[in-house]
């Protein structure tokens, strides 16, 4: 598995509570490779209690997506903490579970997070009223054409600001999101409509190829919309003007779906690999500095990942995978 990519396992069983289904890191999340847990009982697996499972088999059997948290025994002197997120998976009850201790690595503390909420919107505020007094100038006909393009640098100037407020805010949040079922193309084209003045003003273009029957994907489109925004824009960025961002939207391995937004001009050194999606931990992470860590944020909270892959040369392709 790419070093890259959140410690995740799913875990499918049958009405007898025994594991009929393993994938992803099941040798790092639950210390046993997949084909050791297979037809072993839900309980053995999880480190827990028989009754447990039983509960966490009647929520899973709801299929309402239910969270549950567990402190499992896998074998190791210190329990581990893991995140479940239960539901119904081809008709099998099913869990989505994520190592809480990989979950936690670059979360902001509890400090960082409040103030970065709290000045997020304390500069926002009269951030919109520039913004509206910039606007209404614009509107003045009889301007010089010296003072249209200062206004206009203006207003790119306060987007950039939205965003990197945006970035800031999203990365100290600590809140539950509001997750629905999304066509991947629209929240693609909504995040895209956030940048749209920047990518116009560059003549740049999204050539979006997307394979059939995609499945749709599990997100909180408000929370999303503005990460992948600036992605995009770091992206095309740092493209030739009249250039394509080239995106691809698929089915992953797991039937989940997927967006890959290949970069061809930025790389990834190897001394970069581990910490390209922490706070100011890349060159790439333009603005300030929290893009690829509020994205990556922004991905595990909804239950997805985000991934990098890239050499020391020019190309690079950005992988977010969705729960579906």
């Amino acid at each position: 598995m790419n070093a890259l990519l959140l410690q995740a396992v799913q875990l499918a069983w049958s009405p007898g509570l025994r594991v009929t289904r393993v994938e992803g890191d099941s040798a790092t999340v639950l210390r046993r490779p997949a084909a050791e847990l297979l037809d072993t009982p839900l309980h053995v697996a999880l480190g827990i209690s028989p009754e447990r499972a039983r509960d966490l088999n009647a929520l899973a059997q709801e299929d309402r997506h239910a969270v549950e948290f567990l402190s499992a025994q896998l074998g190791s002197v210190e329990p581990s903490s893991l995140r479940l997120v239960l539901g119904l998976s081809e008709g099998a009850p099913a869990a989505a579970i994520l190592d809480l201790n990989a979950l936690l690595i670059g979360a902001p503390p509890v400090q960082i997070s409040g103030l970065s909420s709290s000045l997020s919107h304390e500069i926002r505020n009269p951030l919109s009223s520039v913004k509206m007094a910039v606007q209404t100038l614009q509107r003045n006909t009889g301007l010089s054409d010296r003072d249209k393009r200062r206004l206009t640098i203006a207003n790119r100037e306060i987007r950039t600001m939205e965003r990197m407020l945006w970035m800031l805010s999203e990365y100290g949040r600590d809140s539950v999101p509001n997750l629905d079922s999304h066509p991947l193309r629209s929240v693609l084209q909504e995040a895209q409509t956030m940048v749209a003045p920047e990518l116009a003003e560059r003549r740049i273009e999204l050539n979006i190829e997307e394979e059939p029957e995609l499945p749709r994907a599990r997100v909180d489109t408000l929370r999303l919309r503005p990460v992948l925004a600036q992605l995009l824009l770091n992206i095309a960025m740092g493209q030739p003007e009249g250039s394509q961002v080239q995106v691809h939207l698929r089915t992953g391995p797991s039937g989940q779906a997927q967006l890959l937004l290949k970069d061809p001009v930025a790389a990834l050194p190897p001394e970069e690999r581990a910490t390209l999606f922490e706070p100011f931990g890349s060159r790439l992470a333009h603005g300030a500095g929290l893009s690829l860590a509020a994205l990556r944020r922004v991905m595990l909270n909804q239950g997805g990942t985000v991934s990098a892959e890239g050499s020391a040369e020019p190309g690079m392709v950005f992988t977010l995978t969705f729960a579906v």
